[in-house]
């Protein structure tokens, strides 16, 4: 499949019907553009030596290939003329049958990037980071042999992150995973303007067309040339923290206009990278397409830690954005509760394509309502509660965080049952009969989603999650085990989250169940979480950009003493934030205008300084947490520390 750049567009098939209209005007071509990157049109545009040339007996996606034979100075390369100003990455899906290959990046003749090629026989995906390029710069792209054949396909060019932030820690570890994380996470965003294929998957792999690309970045399997509302959900603040915010906006904003009444509400589940077109493998018609309950409620939510991010104001003011969020709050739940008639949306219990409740697809529970689905409504009550707020519609916010509060009370008081473990409820199925036992998603997103009220029956319950995640209800694929650090990082198991935090990381090169999509690192779901657990989960950060707010608290694990984060973008500002254990933080704010930092540090505490100077001593509960803590204002330029003890 070619799922990079295209010389030029080229129609084929006719495209999915556009059903978007009103959009923006396309993007302009790309100012740096390779020719036949995915190797379709044999050797165009490209330098081979001997012991080269374009194959396909086994390509990644597509018909063809790039391969080079064993043995020293054989080379495929290609040289582009750089037409602005821009930095770049370089991602290529490399095999090879021994080591010694290289794929390597050269500006002027200047070697400005190299990836070491390991022996691995079946494709994964190599990325060359952060290459600087100015106006009339030559750049050089080359595959290198080794000591036995290398294959390599499907280039794809990415706009370098607008951030870059930087971890440090007395622990190597999470510097390398951070490390790792943001450069792989980035390697899957799209360059606007480039012309690709749609409708790219497994049955299809060159497609039915080609589009022009807008700001997006991969959300789901490799091998589709889609965003997926699952994926990018859990995504976005993994996108956030590396700025890619035009991004989030645009792709929320496709699904959002996607929530039409012909649709009742729901949002397509995946979109192709022009962000006008549903992806034909799982959009069929408006009756027959992909569709999750949680999904809806999930990109509602999303779209609120959007705006807390970037401050965009967008989020409160577009019409598509807030007739998305009205609509999924109010017609959607009430289009869908027939069954059980209780305010909780539904699935039909029909499978994908006519509506599930849960994102758990695997079993035939023919599940109504689902521990996902309800968690996840009550997190798109209290963002709509949010953004009404800061729209000026108090009477609308206070009405959703009742909304809010009561959901929450019922899934506690009756949805839930009494019991705890393998005896507390799930889910629902359309007879109307309570499952209880392990659901996998339908059973962590009820933690995760803090509709769980804390107390000693929702700790037996993280007990039982880390039990069977653990054992033999291991999920197989570990874009679904990816979830399970931000469930415990809900109700501050620090330990836990860092423990599967490390199981991620650890098992990246491992074959992922689908072999088209290569190693577990090359799911894209994996790097962006780990970006977003490191820092929203160990460090603990809750930006609010619109009101120049930043909320903090050490989320450090055992055995790790400090931990610090530089260039961290919030809004267009950015700061320096170190925690050292649980009792003492450093907060610089690198730009303008002061923000209020509100430091928390878990526990009740005698006494709290700010710079030295005793404060008097605050608490709060949050989320069955007693929090010490004390609201800052950090001017521009400045530097502050506060300590408990």
């Amino acid at each position: 499949m070619r799922l990079s750049l295209l010389a030029a567009l080229v129609l084929l098939a006719p495209l999915t019907p556009l059903v978007m209209g009103g959009e923006a005007a396309a993007a302009a071509p790309p100012l740096l553009t390779l020719t036949n990157p995915g190797f379709e049109e044999d050797r165009t545009g490209w330098n081979f030596t001997s012991g080269t040339g374009v194959a396909t007996n086994a390509p990644h996606g597509g018909t063809k290939l790039v391969y080079l034979d064993g043995g020293s100075d054989k080379k495929v390369s290609q040289a582009v003329t750089a037409g602005a100003v821009g930095t770049y990455d370089f991602s290529a899906w490399i095999a090879t049958g021994g080591d010694g290959g290289r794929f390597v990046a050269r500006v002027n003749g200047t070697t400005a990037g190299t990836v070491e090629l390991p022996s691995r026989s079946t494709y994964a995906r190599y990325t060359i980071s952060r290459v600087t390029l100015k106006s009339g710069d030559e750049l050089e792209l080359a595959f290198e042999s080794g000591k036995s054949w290398v294959n390599a396909d499907d280039i794809m060019v990415s706009p370098s992150a607008p951030a870059d932030p930087v971890v440090t820690s007395s622990d190597p570890k999470v510097v390398a995973l951070f490390d790792w994380a943001k450069r792989k996470a980035n390697s899957w965003v799209q360059l606007p303007g480039t012309t690709g294929p749609l409708n790219v998957d497994e049955r299809n792999r060159s497609g039915t067309g080609t589009g022009t690309y807008g700001p997006s970045y991969w959300a789901g399997y490799a091998h589709r040339s889609a965003y997926y509302a699952r994926d990018m959900a859990h995504q976005l603040a993994g996108a956030s923290v590396l700025g890619l915010n035009d991004e989030n906006k645009t792709m929320l904003r496709a699904f959002a206009r996607s929530a039409t009444a012909e649709h009742k509400y729901y949002p397509v589940w995946a979109l192709n990278f022009d962000n006008r077109t549903y992806l034909s493998i799982d959009y069929h018609d408006p009756d027959s397409f992909v569709r999750e309950v949680p999904a809806t409620f999930e990109l509602v939510e999303k779209a609120n830690a959007a705006y807390r991010w970037s401050g965009d104001h967008t989020y409160v003011e577009d019409t598509a954005f807030w007739n998305f969020y009205r609509h999924a709050t109010k017609e959607f739940i009430e289009l869908h509760d027939d069954k059980k008639p209780n305010g909780v949306a539904e699935g039909t219990g029909k499978g994908i394509f006519a509506g599930a409740a849960s994102y758990n697809e695997v079993g035939e529970e023919h599940l109504a309502e689902s521990g996902d689905s309800i968690g996840s409504q009550y997190q798109a009550f209290r963002a709509m509660s949010a953004l009404a707020a800061d729209k000026g519609d108090g009477a609308l916010a206070k009405q959703f965080k009742q909304k809010a509060d009561s959901l929450k009370a019922y899934f506690n008081s009756t949805w839930s049952g009494t019991g705890s473990g393998d005896a507390m409820i799930r889910g629902y199925t359309t007879s109307g009969d309570a499952l209880t036992g392990w659901g996998k998603e339908n059973s962590w997103f009820m933690p995760m989603k803090q509709i769980m009220e804390p107390g000693a029956r929702t700790d037996a319950y993280l007990d039982y999650v880390d039990q069977q995640a653990s054992g033999s209800g291991k999920p197989a694929n570990m874009e679904a085990i990816s979830y399970l650090p931000d469930t415990f990082f809900a109700y501050d198991r620090n330990d836990t989250a860092w423990k599967w935090m490390q199981y991620v990381y650890d098992r990246r090169n491992v074959q992922h169940p689908v072999s088209k999509q290569g190693p577990n690192g090359d799911y894209p779901e994996v790097s962006y979480t780990l970006v977003s657990q490191t820092v929203q989960g160990l460090m603990g950060v809750d930006p609010d950009a619109p009101h120049h707010t930043l909320t903090t608290q050490s989320r450090l694990p055992a055995g790790m003493d400090w931990l610090k984060i530089d260039q961290l973008k919030v809004g267009d500002r950015t700061f320096a934030l170190r925690h050292d254990g649980t009792t003492k933080s450093t907060l610089t704010n690198n730009g303008s205008p002061s923000y209020t930092w509100e430091a928390r540090f878990p526990g009740s505490h005698s006494s709290i300084k700010v710079n030295g100077v005793p404060r008097a001593v605050k608490t709060k509960m949050v989320n069955g947490t007693t929090y010490t803590y004390a609201r800052i204002s950090v001017p521009p330029g400045r530097t502050v520390t506060a300590e408990v003890s």
